[in-house]
Formats: C-alpha cells, structure tokens, sequence
C-alpha cells in the first residue's frame, strides 16, 4: 500500500493531527493518506489535503521514505512531502484534534508506529 504525508510547516511549527476512535485510536500522525490508482504521490497528497483540511497546498519536495507494517496488515510504503506554501486556515474535517507544534514538542505526542523515526529527525533538526 502506497501512502503519502505532509510536513505543513508555518511560522516554525507543523500541522499534526490526532486520530478519532477506530483503529490506532487517538495516535498523532502527519496528514495525508493513500495513493488511489493512478494517481502520483503529489497529486494524491494534495487531494487528501483538501479533503481532511480543506487547504490548496503546493507540494514540496520529498523529505522521507520509510516502509512499515502494522501486525499482520499490508506493508505500507510512506512518503513525506514539505508543504510550505497553501490558501486558506486549515480547517479539521476528519480528526479528533488538530495542533500546530514546535519541532522540538513532537517526541512528546503519542505517534502511529510508522511516524516515530520521521519524528525523531524532525525533533532532531536532521530534516
């Protein structure tokens, strides 16, 4: 499985996102979602930008790749993308909480296995 993730950066801090309950309940993840057939990583993280925060974002350049898998599930393949530039205030379509955080916040927040070591660079300043 092919899924995409945004670092939205403003003034210093990222867009994080909390889940609702469900699975991985309540975990803090990057906004962003699958690749649907056909489409490229890009496009596919603009349109889940628009659809979970109602932002025109323009896609950055790629800042992390990493492989993980949940139990049992399918292996998932995750890329991050820079988001710098976008119209508009995010607006929480999806989630249980959305947060503006400092870099150096972020080991602190309960994240999705598959996030931790994206998390570690970005605290760490390696990204």
């Amino acid at each position: 499985m092919n899924v995409v993730a945004a670092l939205i950066e403003r003034d210093g801090q990222v867009l994080i996102c909390q889940r609702k309950s469900g699975r991985h309940a309540h975990k803090w993840e990057f906004p962003g979602g699958k690749i649907e057939p056909g489409e490229n990583p890009e496009d596919a993280l603009a349109r889940e930008l628009r659809e979970e925060l109602a932002l025109e974002a323009r896609i950055g350049e790629e800042l992390y790749r990493t492989e993980f898998r949940y139990g049992q599930g399918p292996r998932i393949h995750l890329k991050f993308f820079r988001v710098r530039e976008f119209t508009g205030e995010p607006v929480n379509l999806q989630f249980e909480r959305i947060e503006w955080a400092a870099r150096d916040a972020l080991p602190g927040y309960d994240f999705l296995e598959g996030d931790v070591e994206f998390v570690r660079s970005l605290a760490d300043h390696r990204l």
